[in-house]
């Protein structure tokens, strides 16, 4: 899944903060979106902080940082 989070946009509320979902499948989707949305604040729409978010649903191991396995002797050499 893909989404899109960014602030203002709206001229009766300033610095909402929006979002637009995108299907896994949709990634050139997701990323004109994004383009359009840069492309409004370059043209001086009121549209900043403009991030693009993924989370793979068929991912294989867990999000974010795991423990190293058993047996795994990692040294930082220092000169």
């Amino acid at each position: 899944m893909f989404v899109v989070y960014w602030l203002g946009g709206n001229p009766d509320i300033d610095g909402t903060a929006r979002f637009r979902l995108f299907d896994a499948n949709a990634l050139a989707d997701a990323l004109r979106f994004t383009e359009d949305l840069r492309r409004r604040q370059a043209d001086g729409e009121d549209i900043g902080f403009i991030t693009l978010c993924s989370e793979n649903p068929h991912s294989v191991g867990k999000p974010g940082a795991a423990d190293p396995p058993a047996g795994y002797d990692w040294k930082k050499r220092r000169r």
